[in-house]
């Protein structure tokens, strides 16, 4: 009997289908530990291309200008918004803040998924511009947690920590445009990049994959 025919059906239908890269937006509350998540999963040399937000907040200590933001001009980021450059941009307590559309294209092309950090404004708008994007939301395991880290910046006044709490809890009525929601606990660090890695490799297995459209 000829069994080639029957071979080649067979490994046909299993063919398992390419995963398709992500657009993995990290988002949360200022203080709940964006930037640190994002610096462990860099150090730990996760596969990704982490975008870089543009910004004109003057850098802080121990940022690197491209590395951890775009540190520009006001005027270098009007030139960037009358150009189409930005895939999103808001005020962020008085500075502006934005995603750079070419790192998210070329992300993508290249396969890769890209993981963007942004404030929930900025992740709201993902959310409406982009179809398929990955939301994750960050949070502190309460609200003192969250203040305490937000003093221990030592760069707030009392008026600006007060508005970045109040802004908090405003942005905790926005957990329905997200996916998923993981607690980054104070001395869970690890604990809270391996939870983040484990929902990415399980939108990875998902038979009904995520498709990124850049264009709503």
């Amino acid at each position: 009997m000829d069994w080639s025919g029957t071979i080649t059906r067979m490994t046909s239908e299993f063919d398992i289908p390419k995963t398709n890269p992500l657009l993995i937006v990290i988002s949360g509350p200022s203080g709940s530990g964006k930037d640190t998540i994002m610096q462990k999963m860099k150090e730990r040399g996760m596969p990704f291309q982490f975008v870089v937000t543009a910004t004109t907040r003057p850098k802080r200590e121990n940022e690197i200008d491209g590395k951890d933001y775009l540190f520009v001009s006001k005027e270098e980021f009007t030139r960037m918004i009358k150009k189409d450059e930005l895939l999103e941009h808001a005020i962020v307590y008085g500075d502006y803040k934005g995603i750079p559309k070419d790192q998210v294209r070329q992300a993508l092309a290249s396969g890769k998924n890209a993981v963007l950090r942004i404030d929930v404004q900025g992740a709201k708008t993902i959310r409406k511009l982009v179809r398929g994007a990955l939301m994750i939301f960050i949070t502190t395991a309460n609200e003192e947690e969250l203040e305490r880290r937000l003093r221990s910046r030592k760069t707030e006044t009392e008026e600006s920590l007060a508005l970045r709490i109040t802004n908090a809890r405003k942005e905790f009525q926005q957990l329905d445009i997200f996916d998923y929601v993981v607690v980054n606990s104070d001395s869970h660090l690890d604990e809270t990049v391996d939870i983040i890695h484990s929902i990415i490799e399980a939108e990875h297995h998902l038979v009904n994959q995520r498709k990124v459209s850049l264009d709503g």
